[in-house]
């Protein structure tokens, strides 16, 4: 059985993860930026909510790890946040450097023309309220573009949330594990892709989605003779840490 033909993926390849990978304090500007400088076109980062609903990148719940402050994220509001330096942790080259809010990287990837996969990184409890103002900021700031982000999420319900306010913006499930189910659900949300787990994908999987409609994107991938084997299963895209070691086509 042929698989069916899909659209055209106009999408750049390579994919930084976080901005930079581990080179920059992930999640900023200043990684964004460095990544560019690698020649990387195509990104992934983290977004969240503050405790007054504005849409800013952080990975984890808490800001501990990345940032000079502790607790959790949600319960501050956006003016706090963005007092805070998310650059120091990673080294004091990057002292000072901010928290990104949603906004000032869409107008830096609209302004260099990059494409972005968004993921939805919600606090828990809050997934499908997340997907919903997320959808609606990305709606707004990319208003009028040809390549607007990519929303993906590992939780199906902030991917809902964000179709039941833009649903003609490209949805992505990310799978870590091989769940029970977790096709039909990619399906049930009208997703366009899967990102799963570089270590899940082989011939079957890709073969799999293929015939389901849906493109193929791993994450992370830093190895080259790993990345070689799976670029010859005919993946879509490679999200990589390893920005030093990979020249972006």
């Amino acid at each position: 059985m042929t698989s069916p033909a899909l659209p055209d993926w106009p999408h750049p390849r390579w994919i930084a993860h976080r901005g930079a990978g581990k080179l920059a304090p992930e999640n900023t500007m200043a990684a964004f930026r460095l990544g560019a400088s690698h020649g990387y076109r195509a990104f992934e980062c983290d977004v969240k909510l503050s405790a007054d609903g504005v849409p800013f990148l952080l990975h984890d719940s808490t800001l501990e790890r990345t940032t000079n402050a502790t607790g959790r994220a949600a319960d501050r509001s956006w003016s706090e946040l963005s007092l805070l330096d998310a650059g120091s942790w990673h080294s004091p080259a990057y002292a000072g450097e901010p928290p990104a809010s949603l906004a000032a990287v869409a107008a830096w990837m609209r302004g260099n023309g990059h494409w972005l996969d968004l993921e939805i990184k919600p606090t828990e409890g809050d997934e499908e309220r997340t997907g919903r103002v997320v959808a609606a900021e990305v709606e707004r700031l990319w208003a009028g573009s040809d390549r607007p982000p990519l929303l993906s999420s590992f939780r199906p319900e902030a991917l809902a949330g964000a179709r039941e306010v833009a649903p003609q913006l490209q949805r992505a499930l990310l799978v870590d594990k091989d769940w029970p189910g977790w096709l039909d659900v990619a399906r049930q949300l009208d997703c366009v892709a899967a990102i799963t787990n570089h270590r899940l994908m082989d011939a079957t999987l890709f073969n799999t989605l293929r015939a389901a409609g849906l493109r193929a994107l791993v994450y992370t991938v830093n190895e080259p003779r790993a990345a070689e084997a799976l670029w010859a299963l005919g993946l879509d895209g490679i999200i990589t840490d390893a920005i030093d070691r990979f020249a972006p086509d």
